[in-house]
C-alpha cells in the first residue's frame, strides 16, 4: 500500500492530508487544518501526529505563472520539447526575463480552436523562490513532490469526457480551473479571495483562528430565504463583499470561455462558509454550483464529509504524490536514487562503467587464501574508486559549464541595462518636463469637466442599485470628493450587501470605501459608509 502526505501551505494556514492507495481503492488516514506563527516547528508536529517520518511528502507551489504556447500536433516527443522551449526562451526575452532563472514545466491538451494544434500549458517558478518553499521544510523533511495546485485539484473532482466543468478554488488567492472532458485546459486567476475575508476578520477578533472558525459558522441565505437570515450574523459584512467580487469576475471567466461550462465546483477556505454553492448559484448566469466532494467518499451519516471538504487542497495534492493527475509537472529536486535525475541515455553509461569490467583471473601463485582475498577486495577498491571518481569529474564539468553560461548570460544583460540606463538618463529632465506641463493642465481640465457632473450621476447610480428594504437618512458631501451615506434597514445583511455594491461597481472609489460597524436603533440596523467619487 502507497501513502503520501500533502501539505498545502499559504502565509497563515496549513491545511494536510494522510492518504493511502491500496490500487483503486484509496483512504484518507489523518487530516486536519492548523494555523500557525511558526511554520517549520507546525511541520514537525503534523509529522510528528501522522507518523510520517518515512513516508513521501508532498506540497503546493507558491507564486507560480501560467503561459500559454499551441504547437503542432505532428510534432514527435523531441522536437516538441525544443520547440516548447524555443517559445519559451523567445516569450523571456520579449519580455526581458532571464528564462535561466525560472524552473519550467508543463502539461498538454488538444486546442479547441483547431484540431491540429496542441496548447502547451507552461508553469514556470522563480528558482530562488522555489529554494525558499523547499527550505521552509527543512532538512529532516523531505519533500519528494512539488506541484502547482490549480492544476492537482482536478485530481479529487468527479470527471467524465463529455461535461466541461469549473472549479473555483477560493484559497489565499482565487484560481478557477477549466476542465474539458477529463483534461485541464486553462487555468485565471481572480485578485482576491480567502485572504481579504480573513484579514478582515482578524482586524477585529485579532486571532485568525478565531477569523478561520468565523467563516465555518457563518451561513448566507439566497434572495429567497433571507428571511430566516439570523441578525447577529456578524461576519457577513465582512464574507460578503469579497464573495460578490469572486462571482462577478466569475461570471465574467465563464462568458468568456470557449467551452460552454455546465457546472462550477466550490472548494478551498471559501467552500467552509455555509450556503456559499448556493450564493454562487443565485449570481452566476444559468450554472449550477456545487461544493466539490472527493469523487472517492460515500456521503454517510459515519463520515462528515464537511471535514473532508475542508482540506481538499491537501488530498488532490496527496493524490498528486501517489501518482494521479498529471506527473511531469513534479518541481521537486528529492529522488530516491543517485541516478534518477540522469537521462536514460546517460544512465546506460554510468552502468557501463561497471558493466564492462573484464573478467580478470588471480594468478594461482602460492599464497594463502586471506592474501588473495585481500588483493580482491583492493582491486575492487580501485576500480569502485575510479568509477565515482569519473562520475563526479563529469557532474563538476557539467555543473561548470551551466555556471559559464549563466555568467555570460547575465553580463550581456548588465551590459545592455547600462546602455539602456545612460539613454534614459541623457532623455530624462527633457521628458519630465514636458510631461509635468502637460499633466497640470490636463489635471485642471479634468477636474472641472468631471466635477460638474459627478454628484447626480452618483446619486443617479446610488438609486440604481440600492436594495429595496435599504433607506437612506441622509447623504453629505463635505469637501470636494468626500461622500458620507447614512443609511438603514430592518436586516443587516441588506446593508452588506448595499456596500458591495457600492465599491464593486466602482460608484465610489473601492480603495476608499470603509462603514462603520452596525448599531441597532429599535428595530432598524444603522450604518455609515464613507467614500470618494471616482
Amino acid at each position: 500500500m502507497a501513502t503520501c502526505l500533502g501539505i498545502y501551505v499559504d502565509k497563515n494556514i496549513i491545511k494536510y492530508s494522510k492518504v493511502s492507495r491500496d490500487k483503486d481503492n484509496i483512504k484518507i488516514d489523518a487530516y486536519g487544518v492548523e494555523v500557525y506563527s511558526n511554520i517549520k516547528e507546525t511541520l514537525q508536529k503534523i509529522i510528528d501526529e501522522t507518523y510520517s517520518y518515512n513516508i513521501p511528502i508532498s506540497i503546493n507551489l507558491v507564486d507560480e505563472v501560467y503561459d500559454y504556447f499551441y504547437m503542432s500536433n505532428l510534432l514527435n516527443n523531441k522536437d516538441l520539447k525544443k520547440a516548447i522551449k524555443t517559445e519559451f526562451d523567445s516569450y523571456c526575452y520579449d519580455h526581458e526575463i532571464n528564462p535561466n532563472a525560472l524552473e519550467t514545466r508543463y502539461a498538454l491538451v488538444n486546442d479547441l480552436d483547431d484540431k491540429d494544434k496542441i496548447k502547451v500549458i507552461n508553469v514556470s517558478i522563480d528558482k530562488i523562490k522555489l529554494h525558499n518553499l523547499m527550505e521552509k521544510f527543512g532538512e529532516n523533511i523531505k519533500v519528494t513532490t512539488a506541484s502547482p495546485l490549480p492544476l492537482n485539484i482536478a485530481n479529487i473532482a468527479p470527471l467524465d469526457s463529455k461535461s466541461n466543468v469549473a472549479i473555483v478554488n477560493i484559497e489565499e488567492k482565487t484560481k478557477v480551473t477549466i476542465i474539458t472532458g477529463e483534461k485541464v485546459y486553462d487555468i485565471k486567476d481572480i485578485n482576491v479571495g480567502a485572504e481579504e475575508i480573513l484579514n478582515s476578520i482578524n482586524q477585529r477578533e485579532n486571532s485568525y483562528r478565531k477569523a478561520y472558525e468565523g467563516c465555518k459558522n457563518t451561513t448566507i441565505y439566497t434572495m429567497e430565504g433571507r428571511d430566516l437570515q439570523s441578525q447577529d450574523n456578524e461576519y457577513l459584512n465582512h464574507i460578503v463583499p469579497t464573495l460578490y467580487d469572486i462571482s462577478t469576475q466569475l461570471n465574467e471567466i465563464i462568458k468568456d470561455s470557449l467551452v460552454k461550462i455546465s457546472k462550477v465546483y466550490i472548494t478551498g477556505t471559501g467552500a467552509i462558509i455555509n450556503n456559499v454553492d448556493l450564493y454562487f448559484e443565485e449570481l452566476l448566469d444559468n450554472v449550477k454550483c456545487e461544493i466539490l466532494k472527493p469523487f472517492f467518499i460515500e456521503n454517510t451519516p459515519k463520515i462528515n464529509i464537511k471535514d473532508y471538504i475542508e482540506v481538499n487542497s491537501a488530498i488532490a495534492i496527496a493524490l498528486q504524490g501517489l501518482g494521479y493527475g498529471i506527473q511531469n509537472i513534479n518541481f521537486s529536486k528529492n529522488k530516491t536514487n543517485i541516478f534518477d535525475s540522469l537521462g536514460s541515455k546517460e544512465k546506460k553509461e554510468r552502468k557501463g562503467i561497471f558493466a564492462k569490467i573484464p573478467n580478470i583471473k588471480i594468478p594461482d601463485f602460492p599464497m594463502s587464501r586471506w592474501l588473495k582475498d585481500a588483493l580482491i577486495v583492493a582491486f575492487v577498491a580501485i576500480i569502485g574508486y575510479t568509477g565515482v571518481s569519473i562520475f563526479t569529474n563529469n557532474e563538476i564539468n557539467v555543473k561548470d559549464k551551466n555556471i559559464e553560461y549563466v555568467r555570460t548570460d547575465t553580463n550581456k544583460q548588465i551590459d545592455a541595462a547600462k546602455k539602456d540606463l545612460t539613454l534614459i538618463q541623457n532623455k530624462t529632465a527633457e521628458y519630465n518636463s514636458l510631461t509635468k506641463k502637460l499633466q497640470e493642465a490636463t489635471n485642471q481640465i479634468s477636474t472641472r469637466n468631471s466635477y460638474k457632473n459627478m454628484i447626480p450621476v452618483f446619486l443617479s447610480e446610488v438609486a440604481r442599485i440600492i436594495p429595496k428594504e435599504v433607506q437612506l437618512t441622509s447623504i453629505q458631501n463635505p469637501s470636494e470628493k468626500k461622500i458620507i451615506i447614512y443609511a438603514q434597514s430592518s436586516k443587516y445583511e441588506q446593508l452588506a450587501y448595499f456596500k458591495a455594491r457600492i465599491r464593486t461597481e466602482g460608484i465610489l472609489k473601492p480603495s476608499t470605501v470603509v462603514s462603520s460597524e452596525a448599531i441597532k436603533n429599535g428595530s432598524a440596523v444603522e450604518i455609515v459608509i464613507e467614500g470618494e467619487l471616482p
